[in-house]
């Protein structure tokens, strides 16, 4: 029996993991598929006047099975995936592409669909029931369903290829991931790194049996190493093969790729009617335009420049006093960064770490949202995983009504991609009167326990874990009727605002007090570190502000011109770098080919909205601070303005709702120390 084409008997209806094998899959979307036709045909065929519910809520309802296999087979192929789900993501892509354009291109429903819309002042629809429609009717003319024929089939085409695409530019970059490994078999070659990480590196050795330390591009490897290693030609060579995936002329490069994928990305956008990707993409975003956001990020660009090459020039000169090189290379940054860090602030992540057990860090975040919120997190044995190392949560209110399910997956392995993120298996929605709840996952990458050391966290990792965790309560809070509007399903450059609001309270005394305690004496963390991690949180915020404006930058420059006299990846690149430059370039090294958030990732035309939400979320937090930060007024107003309200209504307005008024840049400049 093929458990995915039947309805799940698990606890709370979960993904029953175990059971599930990987020759399942592929019957199962072809069923997926068969079955969400049939039930786009009834609503086709019924022989009623099309209305809100025949037609458009009933599409919102449909494809429910496809929707949940979809959602467990391309969640496994980012965090527990083989050569077999790779093959099986290979085939399954271009068939979900072809069925998504015969649902958008399919011209009777679409009728149906604009019949609803043309009439939809007289019917007395709901401010969700009003966005749903304006959403489906958009779905179809900002998918072709006005297009001729020969332009639907190029557009389908064109949807085949750009799917493929990016499944290969995204297996490309795990390939040139897992094949790099810096073997070292000399001690002094350690010197400067932290215990926890030549211990990881040591046990990573004798588990590919062999002598002495294995470090990997693994962020929990790659990052201490080129942060703490005093051997600059070591730090050198893991830096130039980090910043050569897919730039390698082998057959895991990925530069054609992405000329390819620009390319058809801009077609389809003139096909559509557009002048570019990005006029496509953002006319559904907060920032409305490529105008928008080039204003936007060149106004940041302007405030930050002068404080990045004042922080820049202070760091060559540290260096070279330090007896560091003359001039700064990429290499050096994040070494005498920490350097610096530590002679001002007196203040390095060892220090640190001791005191953010993931343990206690995880509990701090539940404790936090019960504060808010009033959830409960109860670590439960009964629900089914699919990897050990990943544990299950059952949330709770205050009243004991179940919330959500809750997994948590914290340790890098073969198979999981780097990074994290937050996810879902099964959304939350209203159908026949039953509030189904949401299953919400988030998957990180953090160091693992060894055999002397539970996991321990970087301060970086602590807010990492934090901001996944601000995600996570944006579907689990979710509050809807329809699915397709639930949860994290918002404007893209709103969606860092749950997320990114929640890092905040890794700064405050009153949250860190919480769950900042030393693993093994149980101490509070001192204050004096507590006003350190606050003074240094604006340390070289100039440059860290130019890096992310250069990546915002970078994907405008690809998807808001026409791209096609683009032939070379790294001359495109260099010149979409020039304003934010700082390092001298390294020949050997590409930005594109393995920026996964543009490639394979939805953040195409989207990166800026980092920053976007960057704006929204210190705004935000400054009504926290001035009411209190864990003042329940304030809490309740987020949660039910934002947290609940999913994709329900415009953001702007539901932002003004929550706040009283538009955020202004002030309180993000002024935390960041550039006012």
């Amino acid at each position: 029996m093929n458990v995915l084409t039947h309805k799940f008997t698990t606890k709370h209806d979960t993904a029953p993991f175990s059971k599930i094998k990987n020759e399942d899959f592929l019957p199962a979307f072809t069923e997926g598929i068969e079955k969400a036709k049939k039930e786009i045909d009834d609503i086709v065929n019924n022989p009623e006047e099309p209305t809100f519910e025949n037609t458009i809520a009933a599409m919102s309802y449909s494809g429910e099975m496809l929707e949940r296999v979809s959602s467990i087979f391309f969640n496994l192929h980012s965090a527990e995936t083989n050569d077999e789900i790779q093959k099986i993501a290979q085939e399954v892509s271009p068939m979900l592409s072809e069925f998504g354009n015969d649902v958008r291109l399919n011209k009777d429903l679409f009728e149906r669909v604009k019949a609803v819309y043309n009439k939809r002042d007289s019917l007395e629809l709901t401010t969700e029931q009003k966005t749903l429609l304006e959403k489906k009717y958009k779905g179809f003319s900002r998918n072709g369903a006005n297009l001729p024929e020969d332009k639907k089939n190029r557009l389908r085409e064109i949807d085949k290829e750009l799917s493929k695409l990016s499944l290969q530019f995204g297996e490309n970059v795990l390939a040139e991931t897992h094949a790099f490994q810096l073997h070292i078999t000399e001690e002094k070659d350690l010197s400067g790194l932290p215990e926890g990480t030549v211990e990881a590196a040591r046990e990573l050795a004798m588990s590919l049996e062999k002598e002495g330390w294995v470090f990997t591009l693994d962020f929990p490897s790659y990052m201490p190493f080129v942060t703490y290693a005093d051997n600059r030609e070591l730090r050198k060579e893991m830096a130039i093969a980090f910043g050569a995936k897919g730039f390698k002329r082998n057959e895991f490069d990925n530069q054609e790729i992405v000329l390819q994928i620009v390319k058809l990305r801009h077609e389809r956008a003139n096909l559509l009617g557009y002048k570019s990707h990005a006029d496509f993409v953002l006319e559904e975003r907060m920032a409305e335009s490529p105008q928008k956001v080039k204003e936007f990020l060149n106004d940041l660009l302007l405030k930050a420049k002068p404080a990045a090459q004042k922080e820049f020039s202070e760091l060559t000169a540290f260096a070279k006093e330090t007896g560091g090189p003359e001039k700064l290379e990429k290499w050096d940054g994040a070494y005498y960064s920490e350097k610096l860090k530590q002679k001002l602030f007196n203040l390095d992540d060892e220090k640190l770490k001791p005191y953010f057990k993931l343990d206690n860090v995880l509990n701090g975040a539940f404790t936090i949202a019960g504060k808010l919120y009033g959830l409960q997190f109860n670590e439960v044995e009964d629900i089914d995983k699919y990897h050990k190392d990943v544990t299950t949560y059952e949330v709770t209110d205050e009243n004991g009504n179940f919330i959500a399910v809750f997994y948590a997956d914290f340790f890098p392995r073969k198979g999981k991609r780097n990074g994290a993120w937050m996810t879902s298996y099964k959304p939350q929605y209203i159908k026949n009167g039953i509030n189904e709840r949401p299953h919400v996952s988030i998957v990180c990458n953090f160091t693992k326990p060894t055999e002397t050391k539970p996991s321990l966290l970087t301060f970086n990792e602590v807010t990492t874990l934090f901001h996944e965790f601000g995600h996570a309560l944006h579907g689990m809070l979710a509050n809807t009727t329809y699915p397709s509007l639930s949860g994290t399903s918002v404007y893209w450059d709103f969606v860092e605002l749950p997320s990114q609001v929640m890092e905040n309270w890794c700064y405050e005394p009153e949250a860190l007090a919480l769950f900042a305690r030393h693993y093994k004496t149980g101490e509070m963390i001192p204050m004096e570190y507590i006003e350190k991690i606050r003074e240094s949180a604006s340390f070289m915020e100039g440059m860290a502000t130019l890096r992310q404006l250069s990546f915002g930058l970078l994907d405008m420059g690809w998807h808001s011109e026409n791209p096609q006299h683009i032939n070379d990846v790294k001359t495109f690149e260099m010149e979409q770098f020039a304003p934010t430059q700082l390092y001298p370039d390294v020949s050997e090294n590409a930005m594109s080919t393995a920026f996964s958030h543009i490639f394979q990732g939805g953040y195409s035309s989207g990166y800026y909205s980092y920053k976007w939400a960057e704006v929204l979320d210190a705004d935000a937090f400054e009504y926290f601070k001035e009411k209190g930060i864990f003042n329940k007024e304030v809490a309740t107003k987020f949660r039910d303005n934002i947290l609940s309200k999913g994709g329900t209504e415009h953001p702007m307005i539901l932002y003004k709702r929550f706040r009283g008024q538009e955020p202004k840049p002030d309180a993000l400049l002024k935390r960041a120390g550039l006012l």
